[in-house]
């Protein structure tokens, strides 16, 4: 009796573990994001649905025309539509993005913390990749690819990935599907050396192994945010 109990709990735990680990489901039709509302809850509380109308769940994104990537210093441009945007999303679990390249552009290595990722190439050449998490062999693998026009690859949650447009005279164009009304977004080398207050010079040359003047120098550069 009690191992069975003790299986019991366990299988609970589990499957609760697996519930609370994503956006929480709507229990109605829709939960419209109430955004000026004073109360705090994860995500948003609900609008009231007689004063909910079309308008909450369009948005006239123009995601059909080209974004501008020539002042971004790592030549790309994401226009990301999550539940900010369109609050007609609160409690879906999804959202979307379009990323533009120019030509050698990318998209530095990220994670999203809640979301996994599915990427469309729409125009143009990209090589794509994510790396594993740490190995029991103490290794992290490389999955990449080189993706083509109509090609689409997937990045799993909180996984680090990037693109980047391997062609010097021609942009690309991609659409990302995620699996978050709110994905979030960590850029590597942003949260590293770019963070506010910096991390002590002392622990990145020590995790880096590196002279802490790389550091001191890395940390004093611009680190721009490629989301608009």
């Amino acid at each position: 009796m009690a191992a069975s109990t003790v299986l019991l709990v366990a299988f609970l735990a589990l499957v609760t573990s697996h519930a609370i680990a994503s956006d929480p489901s709507p229990l109605q039709d829709f939960c419209v994001a109430d955004k000026d509302s004073p109360v705090k809850v994860n995500g948003f509380v609900c609008k009231d649905p007689m004063a909910v109308n079309a308008d909450d769940f369009f948005k006239a994104a123009k995601l059909d025309q080209p974004r501008d990537t020539t002042k971004s210093k790592v030549g790309s441009n994401v226009t990301l539509i999550n539940v900010m945007q369109l609050p007609g999303l609160n409690t879906l679990g999804i959202s979307l993005a379009r990323i533009d390249y120019a030509p050698l552009g990318q998209n530095p290595p990220h994670t999203h913390p809640r979301a996994t990722e599915i990427l469309t190439v729409l125009e143009g050449t990209l090589y794509v990749g994510f790396v594993t998490s740490n190995q029991a062999d103490r290794s992290n693998k490389l999955f990449a690819k080189v993706l083509n026009k109509g090609d689409v690859f997937v990045f799993p949650q909180g996984l680090i990935h990037f693109q980047f447009n391997p062609v010097h005279d021609k942009p690309a164009v991609a659409l990302a599907a995620l699996s978050s009304q709110n994905p979030g977004a960590i850029t590597i080398a942003n949260a590293v050396f770019g963070s506010n207050p910096p991390i002590s010079d002392d622990v990145l040359a020590k995790a880096f192994q590196v002279q802490k003047g790389t550091i001191d120098w890395l940390q004093a550069q611009f680190w721009e945010n490629n989301h608009y």
